[in-house]
């Protein structure tokens, strides 16, 4: 499976983007798509994921009632659409599948979009 993020950018506080990840390759063997982020200096944490087949979508604390996670079967494709952004949000975000789980199990990795917040 490879996936392709894009969508990142630059953004000043109150803004919103939205990020699309494209997958391809052994698609049937996903079971959810998500997306995780790594700020400087920081681990790399779950933000959103969702089952490819249907389900409530999963969030973080940090950014529940601010981003929507969707998907688009037909297109392989998942979004992230990012509203009243935060400079805590500036990460590199990482789109990720899972062939198990919607919170765990994600084996594949995309190369990463970088969000950046200013105040």
């Amino acid at each position: 499976v490879q996936l392709q993020a894009s969508g990142g950018g630059l953004v000043q506080a109150g803004g919103s983007l939205r990020l699309s990840c494209a997958a391809s390759g052994r698609t049937f063997s996903i079971n959810a798509m998500g997306w995780f982020r790594q700020a400087p200096g920081k681990e790399r944490e779950f933000v959103s994921g969702i089952s490819w087949s249907g389900g409530r979508p999963y969030y973080a604390d940090s950014v529940k009632g601010r981003f929507t996670i969707s998907r688009d079967n037909a297109k392989n494709t998942v979004y992230l659409q990012m509203n009243n952004l935060k400079p805590e949000d500036t990460a590199v975000y990482y789109c990720a599948a899972s062939r198990t789980g919607v919170t765990f199990g994600y084996d594949y990795w995309g190369q990463g979009t970088l969000v950046t917040v200013s105040s």
